[in-house]
């Protein structure tokens, strides 16, 4: 069993796209897979084909509460072996009011103990900022799923995620590591693309998946219906470029568990 958080402090970099991808091919490949939105915005939650306002509990009564994660957790109807601990508006304000509690970073770590031998990935999405909520994600993880969007501005945040990491790791969870780095709306035709590209792989190494996503048109409309790419358009690049993403994350996971054995 894994848990690997998806986050990037800066928003719009294609981390839900990813979680709900990636959960969603993952499953479809026969693994059993829990898709956790403790991102408040709840947009894995609605991209996953789940109502907000139907929810009775979510992560928001988990982190603040005494609910077990096992109340919440619902089971996709449209893909087999996809299961989505789903998130509400109301987390905005579990910061305020788990900031006195004891042990506040590891919350989620605790409740997490109660489901981790049922699956075998766990993605956590994350809200894009550096708050109590990343933070008990960051320590309730294995390792870091980063997106990266081609953009100039990229990389200016990635030395400020790299000191959290190493913050984390330092203090709440010192066999934290990255997971890999995934470049998102990316274009090669543009040399911003390209030249963001080499940065990040200069940086980050052999950390950088081969496989870049692409801005599709039919990837940004999926979640409104409530699906994952392979339900709306199983053909469009989109779709072919999260299928070949999670094929190289697999191969990855082989290598590292040959290496371990």
């Amino acid at each position: 069993m894994k848990t690997i958080c998806i986050f990037n402090q800066k928003g719009g970099v294609g981390k839900t796209t990813t979680n709900i991808n990636l959960c969603s091919y993952l499953a479809m490949s026969g693994y059993k897979v829990l898709a956790i939105d403790i991102d408040p915005q709840g947009n894995t939650t609605s991209g996953l084909g789940f109502d907000k306002k139907e929810l009775e509990k979510s992560m928001y009564d988990v982190i603040t509460s005494d609910v077990s994660i096992k109340e919440i957790i619902k089971q996709s109807q449209l893909v087999k072996n996809l299961y989505i601990a789903p998130t509400t508006m109301e987390l905005a304000g579990a910061e305020v009011e788990i900031i006195g509690k004891n042990k506040r970073e590891v919350i989620l770590q605790e409740k997490l103990k109660e489901v981790e031998d049922f699956y075998d990935y766990i993605f956590i999405d994350c809200p894009p900022s550096l708050g109590i909520l990343t933070i008990n994600a960051l320590t309730a993880c294995d390792s870091v799923l980063i997106p990266i969007q081609c953009e100039f501005y990229a990389l200016e945040g990635v030395g400020q995620l790299i000191n959290t990491i190493q913050l984390v790791k330092k203090s709440l969870n010192k066999n934290l590591q990255i997971e890999g780095v995934i470049m998102t709306m990316y274009d090669s035709r543009t040399n911003l693309s390209n030249e963001v590209l080499k940065e990040v792989e200069k940086y980050f190494k052999d950390k950088v998946y081969k496989t870049t996503i692409s801005r599709n048109i039919r990837l940004a409309e999926a979640p409104s219906f409530g699906l994952p790419i392979m339900l709306y358009d199983d053909k469009c690049k989109g779709a072919e470029a999260y299928e070949s993403l999670t094929n190289e994350f697999l191969g990855r996971q082989e290598r590292v568990n040959k290496l371990n054995e």
